[in-house]
């Protein structure tokens, strides 16, 4: 399970923010995953409530925020595209359409006491 490395990465970048700004603990994560990164939520939530123990988050929250999938057509501008069915064809011109949203992991923010 890849997610636990993800998370123990999240932790770490959470750590050196800590030690950086003179925080004790940590309060709350915020993640921002794309439909198509390849995350698995629960895992992540899972992984998180294993590796914050005895550490400076083990009273963190996580907060995951979903990132829907966008995609934009060059000549029609923003078109329909389902993560379910990822079809990169406009349905208006024919044209390919280009991932704009959706495939992203990011820390948004790290909040510390």
């Amino acid at each position: 399970m890849h997610e636990m490395a993800i998370v123990q990465s999240v932790l770490d970048v959470a750590f050196r923010e800590a030690d950086n700004n003179s925080g004790t603990k940590i309060r709350k994560i915020k993640l921002r995953i794309g439909e198509l990164s390849g995350v698995v939520r629960d895992s992540i939530e899972f992984a998180f409530s294993v590796l914050k123990a005895d550490t400076a988050a083990e009273d963190a929250e996580l907060e995951i925020e979903t990132v829907k999938l966008k995609a934009e057509c060059g000549t029609c501008g923003e078109a329909e595209c389902a993560a379910w069915d990822l079809n990169l064809i406009c349905a208006k011109c024919g044209g390919t359409l280009r991932i704009t949203a959706g495939r992203e992991m990011k820390v948004e923010y790290i909040d510390l006491d």
